[in-house]
């Protein structure tokens, strides 16, 4: 049993039980994911719908793309693709108002859905990564597993703050900071920590493994004194691995593409001391904090690490790191996105 309630039904549960049929909101990886889901449970779907401007007439998975208007009928909204666009997160709010909406969460990598069976397979982990926050954080926590698990819009609000609370209240950078971005992408998390330490700070050094990407990063970091970037993707070993480049966020680790280097933490700490570490990059966190091992125990950085890009991130990164250094304070924050993005793990 949980040591925390668990909504009473799970997304998937609820869409099916309720004999009523499904259109699909999205045409990205996510729809792709949930329409497979949709079809092994046997739950009808009669379409496929975009946003207004993007209906063009295009198939997608055998079905036309339409505009919501053109369904008829009582129907469930299914949200299969994420995004941070004010604009467009409050048009799906809004849906909401209007038709019964419900945000079936899929992994970003990896087939591992967030259902009855997955809680109840990882229950003993999920209790013991709760048991690593206090406070607020563990209300945060319990709240993502829930929107995880049902997918109600109003669950994920519940649980949703701005960055602003967590470099004041829980990273609180000084001007000492020496800055590793792992998954620096064109610099823009570079500019947020500039901005939250008031341009103050010891070094900054960057890696990205995407080649496009990581000229745009240079190109930033031009003007950027002490910095030092590296077209590297980060991992548990120093070895060279194929990179699945999309020029773009999702670009990672894959069995075929564009041949880069590794990187271990470790190694790039050998001879110099980091005091805060951002780590998002595209589902092999596990392995970067894996080599990350020494510096975390000796060193004990800031930590900024994504939870969302697998379904078991949010236990399974917390309890790994509570293993290598039992001394740091855990938090938990999860900032405006839909569906539960930019989840992210702060340890001090």
């Amino acid at each position: 049993m949980l040591d925390f309630k668990l909504c009473e039904n799970s997304s998937w549960e609820k869409i099916k039980d309720s004999g009523k049929p499904v259109v699909v909101y999205g045409m990205g990886n996510g729809a792709d994911k949930v329409i497979d889901e949709f079809n092994r449970l046997e739950i009808p779907i009669i379409g496929v719908t975009a946003s207004d401007d993007f209906v063009r007439g295009q198939i997608f998975r055998g079905y036309k793309v339409k505009k919501l208007s053109e369904f008829d009928g009582d129907f469930i909204i299914a949200v299969g693709f994420a995004t941070c666009i004010p604009e467009v997160m409050n048009h799906i709010y809004s849906l909401a108002e209007k038709y019964r909406v419900i945000v079936p969460c899929v992994p970003v990598f990896g087939n591992e859905i967030f259902n009855r069976e997955f809680i109840e397979k990882n229950e003993e982990k999920i209790n013991a990564a709760y048991n690593l926050f206090e406070g607020e954080s563990k209300r945060i926590f319990a709240g993502c597993v829930n929107f995880m698990f049902d997918g109600e819009l109003d669950v994920l609000t519940s649980v949703t703050s701005e960055k602003d609370e967590v470099f004041k209240n829980i990273l609180k950078f000084n001007s000492s900071e020496s800055y590793l971005d792992l998954g620096a992408y064109r610099g823009d998390t570079v500019e947020e920590f500039l901005h939250y330490c008031g341009g103050e700070y010891k070094s900054i050094t960057a890696l990205e493994p995407d080649r496009r990407t990581f000229k745009k990063l240079c190109d930033y970091l031009e003007k950027i004194p002490d910095s030092v970037a590296y077209q590297k993707a980060i991992y548990n070993e120093i070895t060279t691995l194929f990179f699945s480049s999309k020029a773009g966020r999702q670009s990672t680790i894959s069995d075929k593409g564009e041949a880069v280097e590794t990187a271990t933490v470790d190694k790039l700490c050998e001879n110099q001391r980091v005091t805060y570490i951002k780590m998002d990059v595209e589902g092999t966190e596990n392995e970067a904090i894996e080599g990350a091992e020494i510096t975390l125990k000796e060193q004990k950085p800031k930590l900024n690490i994504a939870l969302y890009h697998r379904s078991n991130d949010i236990f399974d990164l917390p309890l790994k790191i509570a293993q290598i250094n039992p001394d740091y304070k855990f938090h938990i924050r999860r900032h405006p996105y839909i569906p539960c993005w930019d989840m992210n793990l702060y340890c001090i």
